[in-house]
């Protein structure tokens, strides 16, 4: 049997857990439009590799492709955003 300083810290224990658990940055916990967004992404990700796309694929690709353009603002630009505005020049 189990002392009381034994089950004191067994409840301290899963409450820590839970607490964990819960404040983790996984993909169900975020919101259902983030959650959209991103499978968007990845699914427009998984055409440009079936269709064997040329162009540039990833993030870091798209602003050094920015970079040498001088693009302004390109630091806080998102993959979405760094591939319109270079559309745009």
């Amino acid at each position: 049997m189990a002392t009381e300083k034994q089950r004191t810290a067994a409840k301290k224990n899963v409450k820590k857990a839970i607490s964990a658990a819960t404040s983790k940055k996984t993909i169900s916990h975020l919101p259902a439009e983030t959650r959209s967004a991103l499978g968007k992404q990845g699914a427009a990700v998984a055409q440009r590799r079936r269709t064997g796309s040329k162009g540039p694929k990833t993030r870091a690709e798209l602003y050094e492709e920015a970079k040498k353009r001088d693009l302004p603002g390109r630091s806080k630009m998102g993959r979405d955003e760094l591939e319109r505005a270079l559309a745009r020049r």
